[in-house]
């Protein structure tokens, strides 16, 4: 049990769109992420996902609106819905997901992380 520096933890990286595992709790992964400009359209059929955005601004994008988060807030996007986030500038995130997400979802492509690091 060593507690964690979420700051400490986003200095030791600068990829865009290629979580960090910080932890785990039961079956999830607590994660933390530095996002850029678009990522893609996809699904996570069998999972759900929590974005919290930690500093900047996110849009998540679904077919049907738009849902913008400041920092300090957090949407939990339910399996099934497809959506893909946008951030203009760059924005930090922790994500709260199942161990069995795949950044893609059910698309594997250049941007898919396979093999997460823990840091």
């Amino acid at each position: 049990m060593d507690k964690i520096n979420i700051c400490e933890k986003l200095d030791l990286f600068n990829d865009y769109w290629s979580p960090k595992i910080l932890g785990e709790v039961n079956e999830s992964y607590v994660k933390i992420a530095k996002l850029k400009g678009e990522f893609l359209w996809h699904i996570h059929e069998k999972e759900d996902e929590m974005f919290y955005v930690l500093k900047g601004l996110l849009i998540i994008k679904f077919r049907d609106k738009d849902v913008i988060l400041n920092e300090g807030e957090f949407l939990i996007i339910p399996k099934g819905i497809e959506h893909m986030p946008v951030a203009e500038e760059e924005v930090q995130v922790m994500l709260i997901e199942a161990k069995t997400t795949l950044n893609t979802g059910g698309i594997r492509n250049e941007r898919t992380v396979e093999k997460l690091e823990r840091i």
